[in-house]
């Protein structure tokens, strides 16, 4: 259960110089004096708070490496010789009907005004970081034509190069949170929704009441926490300019740009990049009640909230409050995750991973509802990203999970088709892209689906939102095929009988059966009682 080279992380740009390592430490087992690197160490010796977050930033997103006990890969999808759940009406039990093309991904969630996805996904937070801000384009357009809800996450308008307070301090105009509405609302196709958040930043600035007055955003988010990290959200800028104006914000900036040693480091080049900081969130019953209904009364007509990978109290609290308040989505993240910009340590080393997160939210739902409680609709979300992982996720939680939570996932082919676009302009596309042909038509296989549902305007999409697309057809129609092998013809009819565990340990923190143990009692009435009669088998 550690990193296989936790002092030598490919995400901090380090490595062991030794064959061997320490499996506790990660230092070398043989650390030389004289040794010129490059553990993370060695670096951290030179660069010291540098090296806290993967690099370089604005560049990449780094997943945390930690191999947990339990992960789903610990369960397996169970398939049937009969039956078939979930139909859709004029559709019969029969090899002629029962085709996987005829299986419905579609779910809805929320209260009183639902929301649909054509698949039970949607994106994390692609919030203020450098590297979801210049995908932006893509990101939102592949949500919006996939029929996908995406979410725009925090601080956004506070990082703003052009934000504009009024003379309360509040947001009065935010020409970047202007163009991902807009990014997005111009291909939106009726399925899926945007989704802003809240931190303790964006609720000073005014975020909501600028998003739901002036842009018309439907559904606020509001966050405590992601399976990353457990401190608020960070992003580096590159100059003391820009770091003294977001702390003129408010925001928490490090080194403190305000210090005259510090200005000096600057000037002089010893310190590069400065670190802006989100607050730490507070929370109780009765406040967490009233901003839900706050934002209601400013518009808002869905109100959701993302909470992260915390233990056993604040996951109480969550449901149970969100219960009380009516949330219309509650996503549950678990670590590890992956993000633009966490602390690299506590990406790792922090938090309940999401299978344990998932098997609690599980037996407390279970609590709530036998009590004659609300449960809300419940998202999981951390270190997903394939069809497989939906149905399991989906089945683990059953009836509460309603879709899952994908980050990285959906953020890669964003940048896949960004790059196919930049190698074909500039002729030099790679082997593994050149493969598939030459021109955009060739290459992504849903351009010509595209194209016959929105005709020439196909080619004013962005290459990355096409990509998204195209990986989220990929998703369909797999997890297509895993419910038709498990007789689920509608996501509502997908159940924890659908799964089986692979170990004891597994069974145990699921409370889903052991593989010997699965279906036993049926097996035993089947052997004890069938008969084989003129070929038909008789029970």
């Amino acid at each position: 259960m550690t990193l296989m080279r936790p002092n030598g992380s490919e995400a901090l740009e380090c490595r062991n110089r030794s064959r061997d390592v320490t499996p506790s430490s990660g230092v070398c087992s043989r650390c030389i004096d004289g040794c010129r690197g490059n553990c993370e160490i060695f670096q951290a010796s030179m660069r010291g708070r540098e090296l806290l977050y993967p690099g370089p930033f604005g560049e990449i997103t780094a997943g945390a490496e930690k191999e947990y006990p339990l992960d789903y890969s610990h369960l397996n999808i169970q398939g049937y010789a009969l039956g078939a759940e979930g139909l859709s009406s004029g559709l019969e039990a029969n090899p002629d009907d029962c085709i996987f093309p005829n299986v419905s991904t579609e779910v809805e969630y929320g209260r009183s005004s639902k929301v649909k996805l054509t698949v039970p996904v949607f994106t994390g937070a692609l919030g203020s970081t450098d590297i979801a801000a210049k995908n932006w384009e893509s990101f939102a357009t592949g949500a919006a034509i996939a029929g996908i809800t995406l979410v725009c996450g925090e601080n956004v308008c506070g990082v703003d190069p052009q934000l504009e307070l009024d003379g309360d301090g509040k947001v009065a105009k935010s020409p970047e949170m202007d163009r991902r509405v807009s990014s997005w609302r111009r291909w939106h196709n009726g399925y899926g929704d945007l989704v802003v958040q809240l931190n303790v930043e964006d609720t000073r600035l005014g975020v909501a009441e600028y998003c739901v007055r002036e842009l018309g955003v439907q559904t606020i988010e509001l966050k405590w926490g992601q399976g990353a990290k457990c401190i608020g959200g960070e992003i580096k800028v590159d100059t003391i300019e820009r770091a003294r104006e977001l702390q003129s914000r408010g925001y928490l900036v490090t080194p403190d740009p305000a210090l005259l040693h510090v200005e000096k480091a600057y000037r002089d080049g010893e310190i590069t990049s400065f670190e802006r900081h989100s607050r730490l969130g507070f929370v109780d019953p009765e406040g967490f009640v009233a901003e839900v209904e706050r934002l209601r009364d400013l518009g808002a007509q869905r109100v959701t909230l993302k909470t992260g990978a915390y233990g056993a109290r604040e996951l109480a609290m969550a449901l149970r409050w969100s219960a009380e308040a009516g949330i219309d989505l509650l996503t549950i993240d678990g670590a590890p995750g992956g993000t633009g910009m966490s602390p690299w340590r506590m990406m790792n080393e922090w938090g309940i991973p999401t299978f344990y997160l998932e098997a609690l939210t599980y037996q407390f739902c279970q609590k709530l509802a036998g009590r004659g409680l609300h449960v809300p609709d419940i998202a999981i979300a951390g270190g997903l990203s394939m069809e497989d992982h939906i149905f399991k996720a989906i089945a683990m939680g059953a009836p509460y999970v309603k879709a899952i939570c994908m980050g990285r996932a959906l953020m890669i082919p964003g940048f896949v088709g960004k790059n196919v676009g930049k190698w074909l302009e500039d002729g030099d596309l790679p082997k593994t892209v050149s493969v598939h042909g030459d021109t955009v038509q060739k290459i992504f296989y849903c351009y010509d689906e595209l194209k016959d549902q929105y005709g020439e305007a196909v080619d004013q999409m962005p290459l990355g939102g096409i990509a998204v697309y195209t990986f989220i057809q990929k998703l369909r129609t797999g997890l297509q095929q895993i419910m038709a092998g498990s007789r689920n013809f509608s996501v509502s009819t997908i159940s924890r009988d659908d799964l089986i565990a692979l170990t004891r340990e597994a069974a145990q923190v699921s409370g889903i059966p052991y593989v010997m143990e699965a279906g036993l009692d049926a097996a035993e009435v089947i052997l004890d009682n069938v008969a084989i009669t003129t070929g038909a088998l008789t029970v």
